[in-house]
């Protein structure tokens, strides 16, 4: 059961706008933008740009919110004496101006991606369908971009699979993972438009 902003305003329970963006997300369709751009791009090295929250527009999504957050809490006028809370928005503008990535099929990325290079000499569309992936001289790099990217929450492409479908599989994954799917939230779709 969904419950909506105005009934729990009705019941003096709606107090603040990241309640309502929980309950509402399995009602709203995605997000467009910076998402829709990188969406079907796995990389060179098999890391999916739709999972990158830097490329997707999760990470100016959610310090938007965050500084929503902390202003209508009021946290300058209630935080620690030490808290210097003008450095604290500085930042959080500072990352909000960050443009996200297009990806590296799109010219972004690492500008000498050695895997970029590679892959475009031997015509494949990322490692996983070069033959000689174990003995490469990038494998090294490769692994350790790959791990990096496992731990930062990133899907990663191994095998020579159907990306469409597997792209698709990762966009419904994607959906209730956190903090990517703020990408499909009513509340930040609507105040977007």
């Amino acid at each position: 059961m969904i419950v909506t902003k105005e009934q729990l305003a009705s019941n003096g329970l709606y107090h603040f706008n990241l309640f309502s963006l929980v309950i509402e997300i399995e009602e709203c369709p995605m997000n467009s933008g910076s998402f829709d751009n990188v969406k079907n791009q796995i990389g060179f090295c098999g890391i999916w740009c739709g999972s990158c929250v830097v490329g997707n527009g999760t990470l100016q999504t959610l310090t938007e919110k965050y500084e929503e957050i902390v202003t209508n809490y009021g946290l300058e006028e209630w935080a620690p004496k030490d808290f210097d809370f003008k450095e604290f928005k500085k930042g959080l503008t500072s990352i909000q101006a960050i443009s996200p990535c297009q990806g590296c099929l799109k010219g972004d990325g690492r500008s000498n991606c050695e895997m970029r290079i590679c892959a475009l000499n031997k015509d494949v569309a990322d490692c996983n369908e070069c033959g000689q992936m174990n003995v490469c001289k990038n494998h090294e790099t490769l692994q350790k971009m790959r791990t990096g990217a496992l731990r930062a929450g990133l899907f990663v492409k191994t095998g020579n699979v159907d990306r469409e479908e597997l792209v698709q599989r990762w966009i419904g994954e994607l959906k209730n993972k956190w903090p990517h799917r703020l990408l499909f939230s009513c509340d930040t779709k609507n105040e977007k438009e």
